[in-house]
């Protein structure tokens, strides 16, 4: 019998690249190989004699663990925000310092984020929570890798004070 299991990958003379085994058995002086290649991804589904099959090659996989902890770490973390958003619907919640009002939640991730065109303007009482929701907004946009460019529009007379605080007057 074959020691050969799912998900390795060998090398032949059969195909240009390493081929990711996805099944393979015998029938009887044959091995009925289903896989796919690694880099193309192109589908191999062939019957190769026994003997054939005795040329090819496992293509092994050795690791080094002479990288730097910091780096293995971003590699890890990166991976982890890539994939995150598929299994966590809250990502942007879950990972900020605050700790946002049910209504804001509401809001973000029950109505804005379902919408298939992202265009909202977020006006409310004041105290309502509006920066939250527009930071848990822009922060999950971000991750999901679904905006690049964000245009916040405020009041000139917000901007005004603003400018009158950073910058008094000497009487």
């Amino acid at each position: 019998m074959i020691n050969i299991k799912q998900g390795t990958v060998i090398t032949g003379p059969n195909w240009p690249e390493p081929v990711e085994i996805k099944l393979i058995e015998e029938a009887g002086d044959y091995v009925h190989i289903v896989g796919a290649t690694k880099n193309s991804r192109q589908h191999i589904d062939q019957l190769i004699s026994k003997e054939e099959f005795a040329k090819f090659k496992l293509d092994q996989f050795r690791a080094s663990f002479t990288e730097e902890a910091w780096k293995v770490f971003l590699a890890l973390e990166t991976t982890r925000y890539r994939f995150a958003s598929m299994y966590d619907p809250l990502i942007a919640m879950n990972t900020s310092k605050v700790d946002p009002l049910p209504h804001q939640i509401e809001a973000v991730y029950g109505y804005i984020l379902k919408k298939p065109r992202i265009r909202f303007m977020i006006a409310d009482d004041p105290g309502a929570g509006k920066t939250i929701m527009a930071g848990l907004l822009i922060k999950e946009l971000k991750i999901r890798n679904l905006v690049k460019r964000v245009l916040i529009v405020a009041p000139f007379h917000l901007w005004q004070k603003n400018q009158a605080q950073s910058n008094p007057k000497i009487i």
